[in-house]
């Protein structure tokens, strides 16, 4: 039973090719959601997923991939940040909600006013199950420049999301690693939209690393639990929606935020729960180690 329950839906092809992709998506965005929330840039990542909607309506307006306007407004929206943020009095979040809240808006607008054959609501919801062949190799390749950056400066990276005055120290430039995690970021907000849509996006940058950074202590751990863990969510959202007719990229995200909710609760450590067990048991223990003061001779 629970064999049939496995094999029936890899009988299609848009299963299999829904589940590859969102895998492949789920890996990357959870690679780099370990520093966004070290760096604390879980904002920045909401503005970069929201930013590239008119790109890729336009995209679609001019006959181009995707892609390509996606991965350009996404470096728009870093860049207009950084220049406002630089060249004003108005703070960084200030500056984020400004920029992706005017490109998001300016996207919704596009899409108002563009007739098109093809339902562009799907960028906004994601489109998993609709996932052709083409969309597949271009998730690959785009994930595959974004994995191989992120494990190739790894150590670079790492020293500047905990020390980025020791980086600048030891010759590195806080400068030019925090641009290329920018980059990054704009990539893989391109790999992941087509597969949760910009709604969601953000959800899949930043739930994994959060996630990760509540069961362990240490970076390196978190590099393997957070994809692992990603990846194995993934596939269960995509199952869920298969055998009850829901929204595959709403079941991937709730997964993972229900994954998160229980880790939240349950770490042995970090956890609410988890972390009353621990302080009982040692107060316990402590109390039990100290010593008896000997009865007065009087």
């Amino acid at each position: 039973m629970i064999l049939d329950w496995i094999l029936e839906p890899l009988q299609y092809d848009f299963m299999v090719r829904a589940i590859v992709t969102t895998v492949i998506a789920a890996v990357v965005c959870a690679l780099l959601s370990c520093w966004l929330v070290l760096v604390g840039w879980s904002l920045m990542g909401d503005a970069v997923s929201h930013a590239v909607l008119p790109g890729v309506v336009l995209a679609y307006m001019f006959g181009a991939p995707f892609a390509l306007g996606a991965l350009v407004f996404g470096f728009l929206a870093v860049g207009l940040i950084g220049l406002i943020r630089g060249t004003s009095r108005v703070k960084e979040d200030a500056a984020i909600g400004i920029v992706f809240s005017t490109l998001f808006a300016f996207g919704l607008v596009l899409i108002s006013v563009t007739p098109s054959q093809t339902d562009l609501n799907h960028i906004i919801f994601g489109n998993i199950l609709g996932v052709s062949e083409g969309d597949l190799l271009q998730i690959v390749i785009l994930a595959a420049i974004a994995f191989s950056v992120l494990i190739i400066k790894r150590r670079d990276l790492t020293l500047y999301a905990f020390d980025p005055t020791h980086a600048f120290a030891i010759g590195l430039s806080p400068r030019l690693l925090g641009a290329l995690l920018l980059g990054v970021l704009a990539l893989t907000a391109v790999v992941a939209l087509q597969v949760v849509g910009v709604v969601l996006v953000v959800a899949m940058l930043i739930i994994p690393g959060a996630t990760a950074h509540l069961l362990t202590d240490r970076f390196g751990r978190m590099l393997v639990i957070a994809p692992v863990m990603s990846a194995l969510c993934s596939v269960i959202g995509i199952y869920l929606s298969y055998w009850i007719d829901a929204a595959s990229g709403g079941l991937v995200v709730v997964v993972q935020g229900c994954v998160f909710a229980l880790v939240y609760l349950f770490a042995p450590r970090q956890g609410v729960v988890g972390r009353h067990l621990w302080r009982s048991r040692s107060v316990h223990n402590s109390s039990r180690k100290r010593p008896i003061a000997p009865k007065s001779a009087g």
